[in-house]
């Protein structure tokens, strides 16, 4: 559970951050620093951020300022070009807004936990993002073992903190709904983003220049095997344009259109949602006050299943792999292992989209091209994998391999847990077929049946 201790670190109750967001990862009190330090991971944004709130109300309690520190480094998951200059583009927007608040933002080229050493050392405390995905979570573990400040965690990526949940791994969005909307209602009401009482600006803290993502790029050298997206920019300022468009030109038909391939229904705000940019508060306040009558479904993706897969990674260490599935799906599909395949690919036959099946082969060029696949079509592209590969571990590695490599929010927990989806995880048992087992099965005659597929088709399948 939440665990503040107000003993030990009595400012921690004195803030305008909800107190289930808070766990103080070591039990250390405030030492006697030049500031209260933010170590930004998973929330790459200026305003409407709890972690940085808090650690600028710990700043004025204390009587020092608040620096903001981001550790730059080429380990970062799924590390290409693609989600580098993403990255980057909305990490210049971050200091952008800090500089107007007298925020000092610190981007130095390091690895954790060695970057954090050093600029820690002069903290009272430090505060950082919650980590949910395995190297996140270890990486707040060494760096509670070995800070002398404390270690804040503040969970400031979903809107509902699972520390105020069971902590357990949820079975089904259907077990999940109910408890959320309980507690929805107290987690839409955040307190104005605190001004900071010391401005840090003129504290000497060597930094690189944010406001360049392409010099950054140049001397970071990613992968630049998978290239950078055109078209798409990364930053707050995008994401809340993207927001308002989806509000005016979309929402009121987004519950018939979603799943359409051919319609450009969806509000495209996963990589933002993914890298911090915008805040899902923010995102659900806005489209509730739009006062547009058909805010349920959406309201539903956004809360109860992106919070679903925020659950699964956090509960489910073997959320990137075939372990992480119900027990029948897992008995399922082993059953049918070695059953005969009309078609097998290999994984660089996937990769470069030359199976035998249009609609398959679209969803990967539109991956490829543009860093995301279609709502509706990424579960039936996982679904066609299962059935072409040579093993459902085999198809599973595949999945995650080719996600994380060309989505711009490769290695986040709403991929894992679609993936895992395909496998059964989240849904029920079905009808016993070949391959699949009771897990569900999807195929081209339904998505004829449901879309038109034409538009689709001619937008990512190549002419000839």
């Amino acid at each position: 559970m939440t665990e503040c201790s107000p003993m030990v670190f009595p400012q921690l109750k004195d803030t305008g951050v909800e107190q289930s967001r808070i766990v103080l990862l070591n039990r250390r009190g405030p030492a006697k620093g030049r500031y209260v330090l933010y170590w930004m991971r998973n929330s790459h944004r200026a305003s409407m951020n709890p972690s940085l709130n808090l650690a600028v109300d710990l700043a004025n309690n204390l009587g020092v300022p608040a620096v903001v520190f981001f550790s730059l480094n080429c380990s970062y998951p799924g590390g290409y070009l693609r989600q580098y200059r993403f990255m980057l583009e909305g990490l210049a927007d971050v200091a952008r807004e800090l500089k107007s608040r007298g925020i000092a933002f610190v981007l130095r080229f390091s690895e954790e936990p060695d970057g954090l050493a050093g600029i820690s050392a002069d903290a009272s405390a430090v505060v950082t993002d919650a980590g949910y995905l395995r190297h996140e979570r270890k990486s707040e573990k060494e760096a509670a073992r070995t800070l002398g400040c404390p270690l804040v965690s503040v969970e400031s990526s979903i809107i509902v903190p699972l520390n105020s949940l069971p902590e357990k791994e949820e079975y089904s969005a259907a077990t999940l709904r109910p408890k959320l909307k309980k507690m929805l209602h107290a987690f839409l009401c955040p307190a104005p983003d605190p001004l900071p009482v010391h401005s840090t600006m003129d504290i000497k803290l060597e930094s690189e220049d944010a406001s360049d993502p392409g010099l950054l790029l140049e001397r970071l050298a990613p992968d630049a095997s998978v290239p950078a997206v055109n078209g798409i920019c990364g930053g707050t300022g995008a994401a809340r344009k993207l927001l308002r468009q989806f509000i005016h030109e979309k929402l009121h038909n987004y519950h018939e259109q979603r799943n359409d391939p051919d319609l450009d229904a969806t509000s495209h705000l996963s990589p933002y949602l993914h890298f911090g940019q915008i805040s899902p508060v923010e995102a659900a306040l806005a489209v509730i006050d739009s006062g547009d009558p058909n805010t349920g479904k959406f309201l539903d993706e956004l809360v109860v299943r992106r919070e679903l897969a925020f659950n699964f990674v956090r509960y489910n260490d073997n959320y990137d792999n075939m372990k992480s599935i119900p027990a029948w799906a897992y008995e399922s599909l082993m059953l049918y292992a070695d059953a005969a395949k009309e078609y097998v690919y290999k994984p660089e036959e996937l990769e470069r989209s030359m199976t035998h099946d249009p609609y398959w082969n679209a969803a990967q060029n539109q991956l490829v091209v543009t860093g995301v696949i279609h709502n509706y079509m990424r579960m039936y592209w996982g679904k066609k994998i299962i059935e072409w590969a040579e093993s459902p571990e085999k198809a599973y590695k595949y999945m995650v391999h080719l996600n994380n490599r060309y989505s711009i929010d490769g290695s986040d927990p709403n991929s894992y847990a679609g993936i895992a989806w395909c496998f059964g995880k989240h849904d029920r048992p079905w009808g016993t077929r070949p391959v699949f087992g009771k897990v569900r099965y999807m195929n081209d005659r339904g998505l004829k049946r449901k879309f038109s597929m034409k538009a689709y088709l001619e937008k990512y399948l190549p002419a000839g």
